[in-house]
């Protein structure tokens, strides 16, 4: 009968072991592979997208030349119809078409471009019929991107600098939990008003010579469960069960044995 009982809690003992067991292999990362640095490419280009919140400011020697070109965004109290509040800079959406409406020039369409060149074509347009030399400064008010899944802070993140690598996203969310899955993290990104999915594997250098190893705005980083992960939630909800029947065998082989 004592070989009952060991039978018993061998059978208990397994189901956990099997069930929390992870491989330092499916955790460790940039195990595998040498980087290629012929591959490696540290050039980064923001492209304007639609949604995009842009503050525009232009600079000249005339600052009375370049005062249309930077309107301040005020808020009016609705019982006197006066400013209220510090002005701030105002700021131009991007429309589902790509276009911004920019004081006296008009509609521009920038959607789909490089910083450099919406630079290029705002002092084109400029210069010399408005102001002399402009000098241009673009940035996203709007930039950040998105992490969720088996992270230890899931969220969404403003990004000052507009420059995020996925690693740096990752490290924004606390880390992957060590249920995380590493070997197939989803990135989602709009290309020309189409959803693209990317496939991460952050336990091979080859991360470094990713398309999407530079984020993008509004990308989207998600992080599954390993198979552990859910095996071990799926043991944890029936634990209850398992305990019970458990006691219930126990019980029984005590009961057979006193008879």
């Amino acid at each position: 009968m004592q070989k009952a009982y060991k039978v018993v809690f061998f059978i208990l003992f397994l189901s956990v072991t099997l069930t929390s067991c992870v491989s330092k292999k499916d955790i460790t990362y940039f195990q595998n592979d040498q980087i290629d640095q012929n591959k490696v490419s540290n050039s980064y280009k923001t492209i304007f997208k639609p949604d995009d919140l842009l503050q525009i400011t232009v600079s000249a020697l005339d600052f009375e030349s370049v005062k249309t070109f930077n309107l301040p965004a005020v808020n009016f109290a609705t019982t006197t119809n006066r400013a209220i509040g510090t002005p701030q800079q105002q700021t131009y959406l991007i429309d589902n078409n790509g276009y911004i409406d920019f004081p006296v020039i008009g509609k521009l369409k920038i959607g789909g471009l490089t910083r450099d060149e919406v630079i290029k074509m705002l002092k084109e347009k400029l210069d010399p019929d408005y102001v002399k030399n402009p000098t241009i400064n673009i940035r996203i008010a709007n930039y950040s991107v998105t992490v969720l899944g088996d992270v230890r802070r899931p969220g969404t993140y403003t990004i000052p600098n507009e420059r995020i690598t996925i690693l740096e996203a990752i490290g924004l969310a606390g880390d992957l939990n060590i249920t995380g899955k590493r070997n197939t993290i989803k990135v989602f990104r709009e290309i020309n008003g189409k959803k693209l999915q990317f496939d991460i594997d952050i336990r091979s250098n080859d991360i470094f010579t990713s398309p999407v190893y530079y984020l993008q705005q509004n990308d989207l980083v998600y992080v599954d469960q390993n198979k552990a992960s859910s095996q071990d939630a799926a043991f944890n909800r029936n634990t209850g069960l398992m305990v019970s029947v458990g006691s219930i065998v126990i019980s029984l082989i005590t009961l057979i044995t006193r008879f």
